[in-house]
């Protein structure tokens, strides 16, 4: 597949207008493509959402109110009161309910109308509530599935095997990056820049093995090996290779399954991974030009005991150096595109000319705000709240 040959087109109901298209190859701007809400994306960490309280999160300009009841279930509300559109992340948690600060209109887990404190038979009919999204813990994150709500069921979440194995220790990452969560897939996905990360992992010569494709992923294996220069003491400790680094060859397979991306790093004659890292990008504001970055880094645990744990920080510095030199350049992809007004990338590697193609494919168009209701994307569902269940000051 390359980005010439392509028909460019979105899922069936949901065609792009002309003028988002390259006039030269009549391809869609990959970066007004937005994310595609049916499936399941974090949008906060477990640990921030804590007992009896509110946190505010946020998919694609749609603002979400989560919050933990007394039971510790973690509930997905849309994030304004029915009444005055004063934020329920502002609310105080009673019970499974949520209360609004203002009115004190009370909401239940399914986004329903439960009390309206001095609600009396004179007065109007009050609104029906507002949305309730599915929403589920896993892996110490907290995923909600913005989509049509049919859907939630059948849609699997992630499956992380590293996570939960006593070989490995996870670290987590949860950080905003500026620009089009396109331009993270293939950051991740292109390997040759490494001589962006020079004065980190010395001279890197990365040999791409193969690649395949399929409608909803691309997958890359990489033969790693270094070629000379100085490199961290926390990337060795990654690596399994010591403090004192090893002129090893590493197979590195990085795969973008629609809408998330994996990472493996297998040392030369290793049976398993070094280290497994799955990361998700989750856009924040309605146009997309800014997206939440949840990452977990499962690290193969060594023979020596403690070993690990004495590595954590070397290693946790090597990584937050390594995503800021990754994010100064996407962000700075992101500013281009902003100046432009368009995609003038010329996008040369057939690896990334098919990973843009499996985003596109399976992406949505962005919206102007108000043209499908509240959200910033259009998937053809009728997202309206749930309707209350009486008319009276509590509900039924």
């Amino acid at each position: 597949m390359t980005e010439t040959d392509e028909a460019g087109t979105f899922p069936a109901g949901a065609a792009e207008p002309a003028a988002h298209r390259d006039p030269s190859t009549g391809t869609v701007d990959l970066r007004r493509v937005g994310a595609n809400p049916d499936f399941w994306y974090p949008v906060a960490l477990s640990k921030n959402v804590r007992s009896k309280r509110a946190f505010a999160a946020v998919f694609a300009g749609e603002r979400i109110a989560l919050y933990r009841g007394e039971s510790g279930t973690v509930y997905a509300l849309e994030d304004r009161c029915a009444h005055r559109q004063v934020p329920l992340s502002m609310g105080v948690v009673e019970g499974e309910a949520l209360r609004c600060c203002y009115h004190a209109w009370a909401y239940r887990g399914d986004g329903r109308i439960s009390q309206i404190p001095y609600l009396s038979k004179g007065d109007g009919r009050p609104p029906r509530g507002v949305r309730g999204y599915p929403v589920r813990e896993a892996y110490g994150l907290v995923f909600v599935f913005p989509g049509d709500p049919d859907k939630a069921a059948a849609a699997p979440l992630p499956d992380l095997p590293a996570f939960g194995s006593p070989r490995y220790r996870t670290m987590t990452y949860s950080r905003t990056v500026r620009c089009h969560y396109s331009f993270m897939h293939e950051n991740l996905l292109d390997m040759n820049h490494q001589f962006l990360h020079r004065g980190v992992v010395g001279r890197l010569h990365p040999e791409l093995l193969d690649f395949r494709t399929d409608e909803r992923s691309v997958e890359a294996r990489y033969l790693f090996s270094h070629a000379g220069g100085k490199r961290n003491r926390g990337a060795s400790l990654l690596a399994s290779e010591g403090i004192g680094g090893s002129d090893s060859r590493d197979v590195m397979t990085i795969r973008t399954s629609y809408p998330y991306q994996t990472l493996d790093l297998v040392p030369e004659n290793a049976e398993r991974p070094a280290f497994c890292l799955w990361v998700a990008y989750v856009p924040e504001d309605a146009a997309q030009r800014r997206c939440h970055t949840f990452g977990l880094l499962m690290i193969e645990k060594p023979r020596i005991p403690g070993a690990l744990h004495l590595a954590w920080p070397l290693i946790r510095r090597f990584t937050e150096r390594v995503f800021a030199e990754d994010r100064m350049a996407v962000e700075a992809e992101q500013r281009a595109w902003d100046e432009q007004g368009e995609d003038r990338n010329r996008e040369v590697f057939s690896l990334i000319l098919d990973v843009r193609e499996v985003l596109r494919a399976n992406g949505v168009p962005i919206r102007p705000r108000g043209a499908c209701g509240a959200s910033s994307v259009c998937n053809g569902q009728d997202r309206g709240p749930s309707p209350m269940a009486g008319a009276d000051g509590t509900a039924g």
